[in-house]
């Protein structure tokens, strides 16, 4: 059994600003970089910490990794965001007004990574994890998308996770990832507030 804790990056800048970042990179907000820091603090012991290959990613684990003295992070692109296709960059109020209803509707456009494909993915990853590191306690940082994808594979409905949230699992082999619960790895004044991407 190999246990991993799963969460997302700190705040962006395009977080701070509300656009949608997909697999584009804006690095981490002066914010960003606080929560990582306080982050630290509650991850616990890891024996290994992994990222996504976007800088947001990377730079969060690299924050905690050097506050844990756990290193170097490895970094897997197979955890990187979902693709948001033409939503990109753009702010809920520039969606709504290019595609009416979409949000609401849960709605994607053409270019949005489908489910299947993004699901397989992310799962080659964390399989990855558990036969190169099996028994490990393993840190991975990655994005919002990546923890709802697994989430909603095992049946939940979308409950947004903030910036350094996440949810542990365990990986069990053939047996397959089991869920456990959710975390928040900073406090609400480290929080950011208003609804983000």
């Amino acid at each position: 059994m190999t246990r991993i804790l799963l969460v997302r990056h700190g705040q962006s800048e395009w977080n701070a600003l509300g656009r949608w970042q997909g697999q584009e990179d804006p690095p981490l907000s002066d914010l960003g970089r606080l929560q990582a820091n306080a982050a630290a603090d509650r991850v616990g012991s890891v024996d290994l910490i992994v990222a996504s290959d976007l800088g947001r990613a990377v730079e969060t684990a690299g924050i905690v990794a050097e506050q844990l003295g756990v290193g170097p992070v490895l970094v897997d692109p197979r955890l990187r965001e979902r693709h948001a296709g033409e939503w990109q960059g753009l702010t809920k109020d520039e969606i709504e007004s290019a595609w009416p209803g979409y949000l609401d509707a849960t709605r994607r456009p053409p270019g949005f990574e489908p489910t299947e494909p993004f699901l397989e993915r992310v799962h080659g990853a964390l399989d990855h994890l558990h036969r190169e590191y099996a028994g490990a306690e393993i840190l991975v940082v990655s994005h919002g998308g990546v923890i709802y994808v697994v989430e909603e594979s095992h049946g939940l409905g979308f409950v947004r996770v903030p910036n350094l949230g996440g949810r542990h699992l365990t990986h069990h082999g053939e047996r397959g990832v089991v869920l456990g619960e959710r975390v928040e790895l900073v406090d609400d004044e480290l929080a950011f507030l208003p609804p983000n991407l």
